[in-house]
């Protein structure tokens, strides 16, 4: 399956309706325009379409009210939390700036990869590793 390049238009948009928040990090992904914070993407573009991370509660609005639907940039490749916004709210720069701010507060909120692997761990020189233990290793001839 080849990709295609978002439209200018569509970038446009996506870059005038990102909230002015000290959280949004800019840049790419998948080679299109996204939006981070946290660590996580919170929206971004992909092909024709502008998608985001919501919380279950908004993404049920979208899909019941709005017609948005799940993102599965590949067939049977859903991605989880993250909604293809409907063409109404891409074309109503207010609506769509109110619903990216919401995508970017709620990617704010949840934990990024690093900081699952490091859930768990102790304060730093505080060690939960069991000590060691001395074992006998046979010898190789």
């Amino acid at each position: 399956m080849t990709w295609r390049k978002s439209p200018p238009a569509l970038m446009a948009a996506f870059a005038a309706a990102l909230p002015n928040d000290p959280r949004v990090e800019r840049r790419q992904m998948f080679g299109y325009p996204a939006a981070f914070a946290a660590g996580k993407m919170a929206t971004g573009c992909w092909q024709e379409f502008i998608v985001a991370k919501l919380p279950e509660s908004d993404r049920q609005i979208l899909i019941e009210r709005h017609g948005a639907s799940a993102f599965e940039p590949m067939p049977g490749r859903r991605m989880k939390e993250y909604v293809v916004m409907p063409s109404a709210i891409v074309g109503d720069a207010k609506a769509l700036s109110n619903w990216l701010a919401k995508a970017v507060a709620y990617a704010a909120t949840t934990a990024s990869a690093s900081a699952i692997k490091k859930k768990g761990r102790a304060a730093p020189g505080k060690s939960t590793a069991r000590p060691r233990t001395k074992t006998k290793t046979k010898k190789r001839r």
